[in-house]
């Protein structure tokens, strides 16, 4: 077979799982208790007259879905085929699929769409809410369609991706944080495209480049696809439209990165420290006496290292706790920087740095806060899978070193993540687009924020023991978040009308909100603060948008409420995470 037993297991397993059925049923309510709030928002705001009042409403509104939708299944698709298999290599079981007579296709192909089954579901439970658009006017079944068909084929291929990268690195961080980068790259690319930096056009035929653009960026293409009409492009040929570009670069793409994968699977597995290890295991059984005569020889003209009073954020900051290849990393993430840098500075040159400015400097905040909570699940996780973390905790390290010390480590090994976003915004300020007291608010935000994204990936890191879990509700935590609020502020702008108002509607979708959060968070655990500040943090973070979308704004007022609610939600993490370590750990339980 070409997929093989490894995916077929997965389809007979799934059904069995109470999970996947209220994964599906959460999101189509999810995506209904959504239009519910737009549709509160527009009566609450607005007036409808007529059958063309409505007819508008379900364009506006299946152009917010089919995006955010796009959003969630690609980076849910690479964040979770990147996981599965880079949790197969932490557990040292990947190396047993090896050594069975599965051949390469069947592995790899088995893993991806094993890996992806959870979002084609949910892709599946969300199309019968989406033909409800169509009940409203203004949405045809082939818009529909065509949204539909560029979100699988943009999982396909961002799941392939993932796939590929978690195959080649050696380190679960490694494999995460450029899954990320190369798709914020390759969205990026797009956007550069499609906004005429390159010309107006392409080619002898005249291909205008938002039309290029939309046939290789899955961003592009849903923007496309969502519109209520579709246009030829002669230049195009039979492919006719940019949508079914797109749709065949998806595919090739997907194709690419497969075969790379099943021809180099056995060559990059198992990785240099894989057999480091098994030499070592081997060495093991000599005799010990030579082995520490060896030890004596070939290390005793080595200087001792001195080891800092705190052994953990030591290992964290002067060994290669993450890999020795984590150079890759930074030097993509700094090409993604210097990409924002000379777009602002080109806005600055064009006299658009005010209003376009700020979005290039948020999407470089958004990514640099997913990597921070990346490398900070991870911390633990990585810890957990090649059993080092029962170790550290039998040794008389106290709770505090524990949790400081990977935090500071953290901190220190994504210090370009922090730091570069932070000097991109002294540069507005430089160039006079902030004013002083605007940037000291941006930067407090931005450190309560960092706080609070590597506080969650220590908390989800201990609270659940499977490493897939934890990276999956860590990452798919913050990312919902982010994701809330771009929703939030695109449904006020459509239906714009005064932002006080809007309150009412919005409720039930915070609540909704603070559900979600509080299973993630407290469930395993829970707590009075955590149930608290997983219903606070909603309502504070519409507050602050509101506070921020007012004419005139007040930027003090939503920096507080950022303040409070996240900076208590890190506390309500924090304090748990000391003072009942022995819970937070699962090394005994609230019972015992």
């Amino acid at each position: 077979m070409l997929i093989g037993p490894v995916f077929t297991r997965e389809l007979a397993i799934a059904p069995r799982r109470i999970k996947l059925y209220v994964a599906r049923s959460a999101y189509a309510l999810a995506l209904l208790v959504l239009m519910s709030t737009a549709w509160l928002v527009l009566t609450g705001t607005q007036l409808v007259r007529d059958v063309g009042d409505l007819a508008r409403f379900g364009t506006v509104l299946f152009q917010i879905l089919a995006p955010l939708q796009l959003a969630l299944a690609i980076f849910f698709a690479a964040l979770l085929a990147a996981s599965e298999v880079a949790h197969e290599k932490d557990r040292r079981t990947l190396v047993l699929l090896l050594l069975t007579n599965l051949s390469n296709s069947e592995l790899v192909l088995g893993k991806l769409l094993a890996s992806l089954l959870s979002v084609l579901v949910l892709l599946a439970a969300a199309l019968p809410v989406f033909l409800l658009t169509a009940l409203l006017g203004g949405v045809s079944y082939g818009q529909i369609a065509r949204a539909m068909a560029v979100t699988l084929a943009a999982v396909l291929a961002c799941g392939s991706l993932g796939s590929l990268l978690a195959l080649w690195r050696e380190k679960t961080f490694q494999a995460l944080a450029l899954t990320v980068l190369v798709l914020v790259a390759w969205l990026a690319a797009g956007e550069i495209v499609a906004a005429g930096v390159l010309g107006e056009s392409f080619g002898e035929g005249g291909l205008p480049c938002r039309a290029l653009a939309a046939g290789f960026s899955p961003w592009q293409a849903i923007q496309e696809a969502a519109r209520p009409y579709a246009y030829d492009q002669p230049a195009l040929g039979l492919l006719g439209t940019p949508v079914n570009l797109f749709l065949v670069t998806a595919v090739a793409i997907s194709l690419l990165l497969n075969g790379l994968a099943v021809a180099m699977v056995r060559v990059w597995n198992p990785s240099r420290n894989d057999e480091c290890r098994m030499m070592n295991d081997e060495s093991s059984h000599q005799s010990s006496t030579a082995r520490h005569s060896s030890f004596i020889i070939h290390h005793s003209s080595l200087p001792a290292r001195q080891v800092w009073d705190n052994p953990v954020i030591w290992r964290e900051m002067r060994t290669w706790a993450y890999g020795r290849k984590m150079l890759v990393v930074r030097l993509a993430y700094l090409v993604l920087v210097g990409l924002a840098a000379g777009s602002l500075y080109m806005m600055f040159s064009g006299g658009q740095l005010a209003t376009q400015g700020p979005l290039v400097l948020a999407s470089l905040i958004l990514l640099s806060l997913v990597l921070v909570n990346a490398q900070a699940v991870t911390s633990l996780t990585s810890e957990r899978d090649a059993r080092a973390l029962d170790l550290l905790l039998v040794t008389d390290l106290t709770p505090k070193e524990i949790v400081f010390g990977k935090l500071g480590g953290v901190f220190y090994n994504t210090k370009e993540m922090v730091l570069l976003p932070m000097l991109l915004c002294v540069g507005l300020w430089l160039a006079g687009t902030l004013s002083l007291e605007h940037l000291l608010y941006v930067l407090s935000g931005l450190a309560v924020m960092y706080a609070f994204v590597a506080t969650l990936g220590l908390h989800a890191g201990m609270t659940y023991a499977n490493s897939g879990v934890a990276v999956a509700t860590s990452l798919g935590t913050v990312f919902f978040l982010l994701v809330g609020v771009a929703v939030c502020m695109r449904i006020m702008m459509a239906f714009s009308g005064s932002f006080g108002a809007q309150l009412l509607p919005f409720v039930a979708f915070m609540v909704f909100g603070g559900v979600g959060l509080y299973a993630v968070l407290g469930a395993r655990n829970p707590s009075t603060a955590i149930g608290l500040a997983s219903f606070l943090c909603p309502f504070a973070t519409f507050y602050a948008i509101t506070s921020y979308l007012m004419d005139p704004p007040a930027p003090l007022a939503a920096l507080l409420a950022t303040v409070a609610a996240y900076g208590f939600t890190t506390a309500a993490m924090l304090v748990p995470a000391i003072c009942e370590f022995d819970v937070a750990t699962g090394r005994t339980t609230i019972e015992e």
